[in-house]
């Protein structure tokens, strides 16, 4: 494929954030009513070397894999073997959590929107055990840093159900009730996908998905690239007071018992391809891969993440973005920052893959999308005004709420005015409602939702789409 319109405005600005976060690689590329439109690479899929990045070079797509499991629970769903309105138990009856009968109620579709009722869980640092124990780059990997307990490994299905099943968790509430992100889910679904096809997850997918919509050089594992040398060199950082240093961390990290949450790998060529289902109606070269009504299903509005988004099936959507609704989803793990955008209302599909983790990957979508249609690169299609909250609220806010995956963060209180420490960085903030702060992390925004108990006190926040809870009321206040 070669490049077909040149996007300067957004090459500029795609560099700026490339040399900003010292990103070794980046690949971006368009296609409008299902013909290519646009490819661009920035710096190299190897540094050192100097190896140029193309429309077939491998990168890991990350949660981006989440849409795959959805679209193979609705292939399912089609051919009469299970409904999306199931209990999950009917297929997983060993899935229990301990003093709680709302396993009981869990669906399928609860599943797939993350809207169970459970809360972030350490379940995929142990899943990822043994690969980040030959790795010694996981210790820049701050995001997935929790506090260890001797929990062994999980390395299957049934490993995974033991470790949830065995785990003190309080819900957050009813299933369909809440949203909040999780891995956990999307890793079971794997499991029912698995029992109900009597086909390992991965090959059910290599059958009715990849292999139809002729992505031949997309995998689960890095092994089956056997010599291909077209593949992305992963980066990690190392970031102290003196600076950033990008260096080469070549391990692939592996989970076998979560990979239907995020461990695929594709290239652009690839990924514009599978685009094409979302755009057009479940068809891919002329080869139907699902029906109409199953797309029509991925892509509704089945619960609020927040103000303006929602989540279908495998994908979040903004209804309203520029006048048109926006599909999309992102991945993110170590030496992967990745997105996925689909317009279908404007036969515009998109991706943007990066070799290093913590980057701006949507950001550089959204700079394409925005030039591509005609914007200025930076347009941004959230506006929201700031209000102002009282001290009292504010201390109310205050203090540090921590995940169970490894999130942290510490809200506080600066001449008056909201303040996150998150990432290990301090970020702008600003009030925009009663309870909902904006953020702007790696030159993202970053929507914090306060959620407060029956009796009106501060319990928990949602940031990065995650639901957890405030653990210290530490208000480090200066007005």
């Amino acid at each position: 494929m070669e490049e077909a319109k040149s996007l300067k405005g957004f090459e500029a600005a795609a560099e700026k954030l490339a040399e900003k976060y010292s990103i070794p690689g980046t690949f971006v590329a368009l296609a409008e009513e299902g013909e290519f439109a646009y490819g661009k690479g920035f710096g190299f899929r190897d540094v050192e070397a100097a190896l140029p990045i193309n429309v077939d070079t491998v990168f890991g797509i990350g949660s981006i894999t989440k849409s795959f499991t959805c679209a193979a629970i609705m292939l399912l769903q089609e051919q009469g073997r299970l409904s999306v309105n199931d209990r999950v138990v009917k297929y997983l009856p060993e899935f229990k959590i301990k003093n709680s009968t709302a396993y009981n109620k869990m669906t399928i579709h609860h599943f797939m929107t993350h809207s169970a009722g459970l809360p972030p869980l350490s379940s995929l640092y142990y899943a990822l055990k043994r690969t980040m124990e030959i790795d010694p780059s996981v210790k820049d990997h701050k995001s997935l840093q929790v506090d260890e307990e001797d929990l062994g490994y999980i390395d299957t299905y049934e490993e995974l159900l033991d470790f949830i099943g065995n785990l003190d968790i309080e819900m957050l509430g009813d299933p369909g009730k809440h949203f909040s992100y999780s891995n956990d889910c999307y890793a079971l679904l794997g499991s029912i996908i698995e029992r109900v096809s009597g086909k390992s997850y991965e090959q059910f997918v290599y059958d009715h998905i990849l292999q139809p919509c002729g992505m031949d050089r997309s995998f689960f594992t890095i092994e089956e690239y056997g010599e291909d040398e077209n593949i992305a060199m992963s980066y990690a950082a190392d970031v102290t007071d003196n600076g950033k240093k990008v260096y080469q961390a070549p391990v692939w990290w592996d989970a076998p018992a979560m990979r239907a949450a995020g461990f695929l790998k594709s290239t652009a060529a690839d990924m514009l391809k599978y685009a094409e289902i979302f755009r057009n109606g479940g068809v891919v070269n002329d080869k139907r891969i699902l029906t109409e009504k199953s797309v029509e299903a991925m892509l509704s509005q089945h619960i609020e993440i927040e103000p303006g988004k929602y989540y279908g099936y495998g994908f979040m959507i903004a209804p309203d973005y520029f006048g048109a609704k926006l599909v999309q989803h992102g991945g993110n793990l170590k030496a992967i920052a990745a997105q996925l955008s689909i317009l279908p209302e404007k036969a515009l599909t998109g991706v943007t893959f990066t070799n290093l983790a913590a980057v701006p990957a949507p950001r550089i979508m959204e700079q394409a999308i925005n030039v591509f249609q005609g914007r200025d690169a930076n347009c941004s299609s959230l506006n929201m005004e700031e209000v102002e909250l009282s001290a009292e609220v504010l201390a109310e806010f205050s203090g540090e709420y921590v995940s169970n995956e490894g999130m942290k963060v510490v809200i506080g209180v600066r001449d008056g005015k909201p303040t996150l420490m998150y990432q290990e960085a301090e970020h702008t903030v600003r009030a925009v409602g009663d309870n909902l702060l904006l953020a702007t992390v790696s030159d993202m925004i970053e929507l914090i939702q306060i959620h407060r108990d029956e009796n009106g006190k501060v319990a928990r926040i949602t940031c990065h789409y995650r639901e957890f809870p405030k653990v210290s009321a530490k208000q480090n206040i200066s007005i």
